[in-house]
């Protein structure tokens, strides 16, 4: 049966289905990676932190045009993931050993045998290794990247192995019980229903095979024409029968299909990436943006000695910080806009928002009875309560324009409730002393 594009778990959503034909796929995918290399709406920032990545998408890109298909050998330390491959490409190319580990880093070779060409067999270090960390990260990265898995065992599965198997849905998965020929017959039938019940519902039963990649020695005894017994050892041939034909009949059917697949799930993992570290870096630097404006905003309501400009100063700041978040969210506002917005968090802010004109007023009403020779005595703390506000604001307006120009379904007065229960009051004004102090200095 044809292999099944199955729903990214979690996602919600089911992929759109793509042309019945493999080149269909193909082309969709193509056009996909293009597009995601080409996107230039994609922060520098970003292509730098997810350089490997788009390192990644230009291979995968150059292995779709050129028409290769990568199988990996997955599975547990020394149930025979070398030893297969070796078998199916009737020589020694993968290294194989009695030890644990001898896998160490990932390697390919060409499936001469396939003759259409283009395909690749990768093998990858162990899972479940002592000390092998960092194989079993490198296993699963490059497990999940390839086209089609062999995830091989050499009987009933662990637990390390189901979780590893569940990890790789969404992936096309052949499981391949090697070693058979240390099982009876009777044994071997009970493993085989213990792995066809185990993955029920996610790896079809057509895609169970059995082998015996490298079968051990046997003991046979030759007698000569006199009648004299020797005894040696034999190396009975690799039984592969049932993998081989499996692996033929889906690359034959549906190989372009599969690596569209891969290509589309590994851009579309890639798309999330860049969608989360978007954000990540798009808040870093909100965060610095709205530093500067409280930074900003306290020092121009300190100093300044007459009380009107100082009202006047502080409404601009906050709408000239409303405007430019907007623009770094992609979103850009008015005036007219960040000026609505401000009086919708200024109502669900009233009461510190009055608070907040109270000691503008009193400090600039100081300031006039002073001649301003008070502005540094006063700044401080008028100055720290300007930068809090603005601190309020700037998430508020930022969450707001995250959110896609939403309050989302909480409203803004549960938002804007929230941000203020999650500042710590303490902190942000000791933070605003120092910043404004150091504006202050040369003054002093």
């Amino acid at each position: 049966m044809p292999w099944k594009s199955i729903e990214r778990i979690g996602s919600g959503q089911k992929p759109t289905p793509p042309p019945a034909d493999g080149a269909g796929h193909l082309h969709l995918a193509q056009e996909s990676l293009r597009n995601l290399l080409e996107d230039d709406r994609v922060p520098q920032e970003v292509r730098a932190a997810l350089s490997e990545d788009y390192q990644q998408v230009e291979a995968m890109l150059e292995k779709l045009e050129h028409g290769h298909i990568h199988i990996a050998a997955f599975g547990r330390v020394s149930v025979g993931k070398s030893a297969t491959l070796n078998a199916l490409l009737g020589k020694p190319h993968f290294s194989t050993s009695p030890l644990h580990g001898e896998t160490k880093t990932a390697q390919m070779s060409r499936w001469e045998a396939y003759e259409q060409g283009g395909v690749f067999f990768i093998d990858t270090p162990g899972l479940n290794e002592v000390a092998g960390e960092e194989r079993e990260r490198l296993a699963r990265e490059v497990a999940a990247r390839a086209d089609l898995v062999l995830f091989i065992v050499d009987g009933d599965l662990t637990e390390t192995e189901i979780r590893a198997l569940r990890a790789l849905m969404g992936r096309p998965v052949i499981l391949v019980f090697n070693k058979i020929d240390r099982y009876t017959q009777e044994e071997r039938a009970q493993v085989l229903a213990a792995l066809q019940r185990h993955t029920r519902g996610f790896i079809d039963p057509e895609n169970i095979v059995c082998i015996s990649a490298m079968p051990a020695e046997q003991l046979v005894i030759l007698v000569d024409a006199q009648g004299n017994e020797t005894e040696t050892l034999r190396q009975p041939p690799p039984d592969l029968a049932q993998l081989r034909e499996r692996l033929w009949t889906v690359l034959e059917s549906e190989g372009k299909t599969l690596a569209a697949l891969n290509a589309s799930l590994f851009a579309s993992d890639l798309t999330d990436r860049l969608g989360q570290r978007i954000l990540q870096v798009r808040r870093q630097l909100g965060a610095q943006i709205i530093r500067n404006y409280c930074i900003g905003k306290g020092v121009a309501v300190a100093l300044n000695p007459i009380p009107i400009v100082d009202l006047l100063a502080a409404a601009t700041a906050d709408v000239s910080l409303v405007v430019h978040l907007s623009k770094l969210y992609g979103l850009p506002i008015s005036n007219a806009e960040a000026g609505a917005l401000l009086r919708t968090i200024a109502k669900q802010m009233l009461l510190f928002i009055g608070t907040v004109w109270g000691v503008n007023v009193l400090s600039a009403a100081l300031k006039l009875g002073t001649g301003g020779l008070s502005t540094l005595l006063t700044a401080s703390a008028q100055g720290a309560v300007a930068y809090y506000a603005t601190a309020v604001v700037g998430q508020a307006a930022e969450t707001y324009l995250a959110q896609g120009k939403s309050w989302g379904e909480l409203g803004p007065k549960q938002v804007i409730r929230g941000i203020l229960e999650g500042i710590d009051r303490d902190s942000i004004l000791a933070q605003a002393r120092n910043d404004i102090s150091e504006r202050l200095k040369p003054l002093a």
